[in-house]
C-alpha cells in the first residue's frame, strides 16, 4: 500500500520508539529530541506520514485518504514490516491523535504512549457545542478547506499556507528561513495536498475491516 519513509536513530536492538509528526510539519519535528532518545539506548524511528516526503503511495488507484484510522493502520503496518511487536508511541497534532488511535485500538502493540497538543481523542457529542467567537476562529482553516476554494487555494500556496499555521500555532517560535525550508520540502509530497484535504467517511469501515490485510513497504 505504502512505500514509508523514515529516519532511524539508536541502537537497532535497543527499545523502540516511534515518533508521529503532524500537519504541516514533518520528521523535523523530532531532530533535536531523537538524539537524545538514541544517547539513552533507544531505537528510534520517524516515519513521514502518508503525503509528506518520501512516503508514496504504490497504487494510483489507493485513496488519498487522511483519516486518522488510515494513518494509525500505517503505523501498525509499519511496525509489523519492521518486525516490532510493541513499542513506546509519541506524537502531536495529527501524530498525537495517531498515537491515540493506536493505543486505543491496539493496546497490545503500545508499551507507553506520548500524546501532546490539539487532534486528540475526545468526545463527538461534546465537540457539536460551540465555542466563544475567539476559540471557534482558530479553527478558520477547517472550514475553509471544507470549501472547495479552499482545496485550490491550499494546492496553490501549499508553503505560503503551512508557514502561515506556524507562525499562527506557536507565535513565541522565532523560526528561521532555513528551518521552515527543511521541513517545507516535505509538503512537496504529490499526495501532501489530497492527503490535508480529503476525507473520505465512508471508508472507515472498510478500513477497519480490511485493516489485517494492509501491507507495508519500507525504504529509508
Amino acid at each position: 500500500m505504502l512505500d514509508v519513509g523514515y529516519a532511524e536513530a539508536g541502537p537497532a536492538d535497543g527499545p523502540p520508539v516511534l515518533l508521529l509528526h503532524g500537519w504541516p510539519y514533518d520528521i523535523h519535528s523530532y531532530v533535536e529530541v531523537a538524539p537524545v532518545l538514541a544517547r539513552a539506548g533507544y531505537r528510534v524511528l520517524v516515519p513521514y506520514v502518508r503525503g509528506y516526503g518520501t512516503t508514496r503511495f504504490l497504487s494510483e488507484a489507493t485513496a488519498r485518504n487522511g483519516q486518522p484510522a488510515a494513518l494509525a493502520a500505517d503505523v501498525i503496518a509499519f511496525m509489523d514490516a519492521l518486525k516490532i511487536e510493541k513499542a513506546i508511541v509519541a506524537g502531536y497534532d495529527w501524530g498525537g491523535r495517531t498515537a491515540n488511535v493506536i493505543a486505543a485500538l491496539w493496546p497490545e502493540r503500545v508499551k507507553a504512549m506520548v500524546s501532546v497538543s490539539g487532534y486528540l481523542i475526545g468526545s463527538q457529542e461534546a465537540n457539536k457545542a460551540p465555542l466563544p467567537p475567539k476559540a471557534e476562529q482558530q479553527w478558520w482553516y477547517q472550514y475553509y478547506f471544507a470549501t472547495e476554494r479552499g482545496a485550490l487555494g491550499y494546492a496553490k500556496y501549499t508553503h505560503d499556507f503551512a508557514r502561515l499555521i506556524w507562525e499562527l500555532a506557536s507565535p513565541q517560535w522565532r523560526f528561521d528561513d532555513a528551518t521552515f525550508a527543511r521541513s517545507a520540502a516535505a509538503f512537496d509530497n504529490p499526495d501532501h495536498v489530497a492527503i490535508s484535504i480529503f476525507i473520505d467517511p465512508s471508508s472507515m469501515f472498510l478500513l477497519l475491516r480490511d485493516m489485517h490485510r494492509v501491507i507495508v513497504f519500507i525504504s529509508t
